[in-house]
């Protein structure tokens, strides 16, 4: 497992309340139990882990860029921003 994705699991595990290994690439966040708090506090776990910024908009999350729709989704989509800041 990718370094990304694992800090990513760690941290969405963490904020569930649950084993790394219930969370699944297919897993959403309500699935998971995550509510809006949770993922607000998520996402700033995401980017102090990964020292970048996600274009997300708490106020709004359908109007934001990033994609929340899954485990998988976030994953790529930090992916995306760690290589940008990366090149």
């Amino acid at each position: 497992m990718p370094n990304v994705q694992k800090k990513i699991y760690e941290i969405i595990a963490e904020q569930a309340v649950l084993d790394v290994s219930d969370v699944t690439p297919e897993s959403t966040l309500d699935s998971l139990g995550i509510d809006s708090l949770g993922l607000v506090e998520s996402i700033f776990a995401i980017e102090e882990a990964f020292d970048i910024q996600v274009p997300f908009n708490a106020n709004d999350p359908s109007e934001s860029e990033f994609d929340i729709s899954s485990v998988q989704s976030i994953v790529g989509a930090v992916q995306g921003l760690v290589d940008e800041q990366q090149s």
